[in-house]
């Protein structure tokens, strides 16, 4: 086989989904089916190969995500399976940066849910192809009509179903493949190959209705497939296959199929269109970057014959071998053992062993090329680090998180476990980009940031059983930030004599609001030398300092501009040092008459409860500050759509769960930060 053919056939896939929509139990499936597995793991049961780690095998969730590989018919399949909890979003971000293609799994009787809104704009925003798959159709209540309309009006996709139902709930059999027309009929024999053939009389008019639809949505896509149809031609079974494949690419149309993973029905043909629908590397634009020498833009073919460039989307500490590198390559082509260039630090890194993951077990490889999804040992990179060919180096776009929202103070329980607490975390950050890591010098902690209750749960569990650290913590904080309100002016002022050379720093700042998301903005507005070009810098990383720590509660700044009007120098005494603490002091006195206010991060929150439960949950909500945006009902469940500040939600679950008798379930992400009540942090 060709190195393009090669490529050709290389599938770089995640599975994606709301929690519980039975993402890693079709993973699994996917693995036996395609000969990687020899026993099928329940989730349930704790035996996921995928969910490999303690806490996942015993919550039954996915939290970190899991890379692996097999091999269906002619393709090579790269899979990356990725938690669903909006804690562990970070793992759905890196894992699609790097993806070609997305299978989105939906739950036939819950149709598209909270978590399934986050994950579809996240693949909408890397630009990522998917193809659908409405799982559970054995569940009471399954209806696959019904999920693609969801799918249609809340993801405004473009659903084209490729498949029917043979029945649904208890009655679901098989699959009537439009694209074939023929049936696929499962038997209660998980070890029997299902039965393929004509379409039952019962099934004829559906499918013909179907059919005609599905026609018509990939014959819109296609100007030579539009003209056939106009004109009443036979479109052939190719043509529609390789006009669905480009509409797909192209984002103008999502196949949808269906199946049951608990009873092990859909599977194959899914992973048929895994191979024939989503893109390989070749089919994908070109890697996009900046020359490292010159900062132009740049990319890198998909191609062995272009210089070798790889971005870095994961590291883990793995206690027996060391630090873990997971790696996308998008060029070229690296042996083990190689010299390349990690252009984010500056610095030539040795590759070392490069294994291909299954889970938690390695497969060594001597060489490994362009669109492949590999890992390396003992390689110095972050998440976000690029590494290339040294004579023809590159930077490739990073990967951008969310900050984190809630944080937890944690104290060693024992003087001994002082350091090792503070190495173990450094290596959880490491590994987490969303994990941030802070001393609190008055206090005395440390203070551990994340984005929400679940994951510093899962932080501190991994704390004691993974590094054998005990640690006391803390009720968790709100992550707050403070903002300005109006315009000031300000100076700031060093002048130190100490016998020798003195200090002398001396600036005029102005400073207004932004519009709320901006961040941070400097202007130099310095006129006729009054401060030297060369300590401007200075001031900037002054302001900066000051803003960390806001004049109402010590937290950080946001949303503002900062310009330097004028100041004046000394000849002699005048240093960087000196201009850095200046620019401190007129940013703290500015923001001081600003008439600064404190912001509160606030969550969109998502609940879904039986319509007799209602009336319980609005009123819980009421009193936690909750803004009710929208209720809709489907039969007797009710879709509560409402706008939560972060801090009235500890304990939310808890609570929900108490209402409603265990029945109600929910979701919540960060939307934005806004003022906050006068009190709130201390009530």
């Amino acid at each position: 086989m060709s190195p393009k053919s090669h490529i050709d056939q290389i599938r770089n896939i995640g599975f994606i989904a709301h929690i519980d929509a039975g993402k890693t139990s079709v993973s699994e499936l996917v693995l036996f089916f395609a000969g990687r597995l020899y026993k099928i793991g329940a989730v349930d049961e704790g035996t996921a190969t995928l969910d490999w780690m303690a806490q996942e095998r015993e919550r039954g969730i996915t939290i970190t995500s899991a890379s692996t590989s097999c091999n269906w018919k002619n393709y090579s399949i790269n899979i990356i399976d990725t938690p669903g909890h909006v804690d562990f979003t970070a793992e759905v971000e890196r894992s699609l940066r790097i993806l070609d293609g997305g299978v989105v799994i939906f739950d036939a009787e819950a149709g598209v849910e909270p978590q399934s809104e986050t994950v579809w704009r996240q693949a909408d925003r890397y630009n990522v192809p998917r193809i659908c798959f409405v799982n559970k159709m054995d569940k009471l209540g399954a209806d696959f009509h019904k999920t693609i309309d969801s799918i249609t009006h809340r993801l405004q996709a473009n659903p084209v179903a490729i498949q029917i139902p043979m029945g649904s709930e208890d009655s679901f059999i098989g699959v009537v493949d439009l694209i074939e027309k023929k049936s696929i009929v499962y038997t209660d024999d998980e070890t029997q190959s299902p039965k393929e053939g004509p379409i039952p009389e019962e099934f004829i008019e559906e499918f013909q209705n179907y059919r005609d639809v599905m026609i018509e949505k990939i014959a819109e896509t296609d100007d030579d497939l539009i003209t056939k149809y106009l004109e009443g031609e036979d479109i052939t079974k190719a043509e529609i296959k390789k006009a669905l494949r480009n509409a797909t690419i192209e984002y103008k149309l999502v196949p949808v199929l269906c199946g049951s993973a608990i009873q092990s029905r859909g599977i194959q043909p899914l992973l048929d269109a895994v191979g024939e629908y989503l893109p390989s590397p070749s089919d994908v634009p070109p890697a996009k970057g900046r020359d490292y020498k010159t900062g132009d833009d740049s990319t890198r073919e998909p191609t062995e014959e272009a210089p070798f460039a790889a971005l870095a989307f994961k590291s883990v500490a793995d206690p027996f071998i060391g630090k873990l590198v997971y790696f996308r390559v998008y060029s070229g082509k690296v042996d083990s053992g190689a010299m390349v260039f990690n252009s984010t630090t500056g610095k030539r890194e040795r590759m070392g062993r490069i294994v291909r993951m299954h889970a938690d077990k390695r497969e060594d490889l001597t060489e490994v090329g362009v669109g492949e999804i590999v890992s390396a040992v003992g390689i110095n990179a972050s998440t976000g680090d690029t590494l290339c060919d040294q004579n023809k180096p590159i930077m490739l776009e990073t990967i951008s998180f969310p900050e984190p929202v809630m944080s937890v103070a944690v104290e060693p329980k024992t003087h001994a476990d002082q350091d090792r607490l503070g190495d173990a975390l450094n290596k959880l950050s490491q590994e987490d980009p969303t994990l941030i890591i802070t001393n609190d010098e008055e206090m005395g902690q440390t203070i551990v940031s994340g984005m929400g209750e679940l994951h510093l749960e899962i932080i501190m569990d991994r704390l004691k059983r993974e590094y054998k650290v005990e640690g006391n913590r803390g009720n968790p904080r709100v992550a707050y930030r403070e903002a300005i309100t109006s315009t000031a002016k300000a100076e700031g002022k060093l002048v130190r004599q100490t016998g020798g050379h003195g200090q002398y720093g001396h600036v005029w700042l102005e400073i207004e609001p932004t519009k709320r998301g901006t961040g941070f903005e400097f202007e130099d507005k310095v006129r006729g030398g009054a401060i030297p070009r060369e300590y401007i810098s200075a001031v900037q990383h002054g302001v900066q300092d000051a803003l960390n720590s806001g004049p109402l509660g010590g937290h950080p700044v946001v949303d503002l501009k900062v310009t330097v009007v004028d100041g004046s120098y000394h000849e002699v005494d005048s240093s960087e040092m000196a201009f850095r603490i200046a620019g401190s002091i007129a940013a703290k006195a500015a923001m001081q008459k600003a008439k600064p206010i404190l912001l509160e991060p606030v969550m969109k929150l998502e609940i879904i409860t039986p319509g007799e439960f209602l009336g319980d949950v609005l009123s819980d909500l009421g009193r936690r500050r909750a803004n009710i945006r929208n209720i809709e009902g489907h039969r007797e469940i009710q879709d509560i759509k409402a706008r939560m500040p972060l801090g009235e939600s500890f304990g939310y679950a808890n609570t929900l769960r108490s209402l409603t008798q265990g029945r109600a379930s929910y979701s919540m992400e960060f939307d934005k930060y806004e003022k906050a009540p006068e009190g709130i942090e201390n009530g």
